[in-house]
C-alpha cells in the first residue's frame, strides 16, 4: 500500500544546479516519493549520470525530456533512451501522429529491459487560453485541443499522457481504462502557482482522474522537503 501511494508522487528536481544539494533532496523525500522527474535543465546539466541518484534511491526515472523532432529523430533518441534504464520518457504529441508513432516503434523494438512508457505531453501548463489564441492561432478552444492531442495520442499507442488537471473532465472519455494520467502543477491549497497557469491541489487532481501528481517547488523549496513531501503523501493516502 505505502509503494503504491508513493508511486503517485513524482518529484521535479528542477531549479537546483548543485548536485549535493539534488542528491539530499531525493534522500529526505524518497520515503514519501516514488517517481523523480529530471528535466532538460537538469539533463543537460549533469548528463546520464543524474540518472543514477534515483537508481541509488531505488525509485522510478521520469527523463522529461519532452522529445518534439522529425520522427526518425525522436526514434533515435528514444532507443538511446531505453539503453538509460528509464521509467518514464516524455514526448510531444504536437510532434504529430507519425512522430509518436516513431516513439513506440522504436521503443517495442528495442531487446533490452529498458522500455520505458512513453507519455505524450498535451499543452503545457504555462500556456493559458490567451497564449493558445493569440500567440499560438489556435482557432479551436484550449479543452478543444487539448482533447485532439490526447486522442492523437491514444490512437498512436502512446501509454499515457501529461495533461492538466483542468483538462482531465474533457479528455476523459478518450483514454483507455487503467491508462497512465501524469498531471503538472500540483500545489497544496493557497501555495503560489508561480509562472503556471492551470493548476490543482493533489484531492482535486486524483479525482479528476490523475494517476501521478508532479510536484516541484511546493517541495523542494519547503523548508524542510521531507515533511513537505510527507504532507502530499499523507493527503493522497487519506482520499
Amino acid at each position: 500500500m505505502a509503494e503504491e501511494i508513493r508511486n503517485k508522487i513524482a518529484l521535479a528536481v528542477d531549479n537546483q544546479s548543485d548536485i549535493e544539494k539534488i542528491e539530499s533532496l531525493i534522500a529526505a523525500t524518497a520515503p514519501w516519493t516514488g517517481v523523480f522527474k529530471i528535466g532538460l535543465e537538469q539533463y543537460i546539466r549533469f548528463g546520464p549520470p543524474i540518472l543514477n541518484l534515483v537508481r541509488n534511491a531505488r525509485r522510478k526515472i521520469f527523463l522529461d525530456l519532452k522529445l518534439h523532432d522529425i520522427p526518425n529523430t525522436v526514434a533515435q533518441a528514444v532507443r538511446s533512451a531505453c539503453d538509460l534504464g528509464v521509467d518514464y520518457l516524455t514526448v510531444h504529441t504536437q510532434g504529430g501522429s507519425e512522430m509518436l508513432k516513431a516513439a513506440i516503434k522504436s521503443r517495442n523494438e528495442h531487446s533490452g529491459d529498458g522500455r520505458p512508457a512513453i507519455i505524450g505531453v498535451t499543452l503545457l501548463t504555462s500556456i493559458g487560453a490567451d497564449m493558445l489564441r493569440n500567440g499560438l492561432k489556435v482557432e479551436i478552444t484550449l479543452q478543444e485541443y487539448v482533447r485532439h492531442l490526447a486522442l492523437q495520442a491514444v490512437e498512436a499507442g502512446i501509454d499515457g499522457i501529461v495533461c492538466s488537471a483542468a483538462d482531465l473532465s474533457v479528455v476523459a472519455p478518450v483514454l483507455p481504462d487503467h491508462y497512465t494520467v501524469i498531471t503538472p502543477g500540483i500545489r497544496p491549497a493557497g501555495r503560489d502557482a508561480h509562472d503556471q497557469k492551470r493548476i490543482a491541489t493533489p484531492a482535486t487532481a486524483i479525482q479528476a482522474g490523475a494517476t501521478i501528481l508532479v510536484l516541484g517547488r511546493a517541495v523542494t523549496a519547503a523548508d524542510d522537503p521531507g515533511i513537505a513531501a510527507q504532507t502530499i503523501y499523507n493527503e493522497i493516502a487519506g482520499l
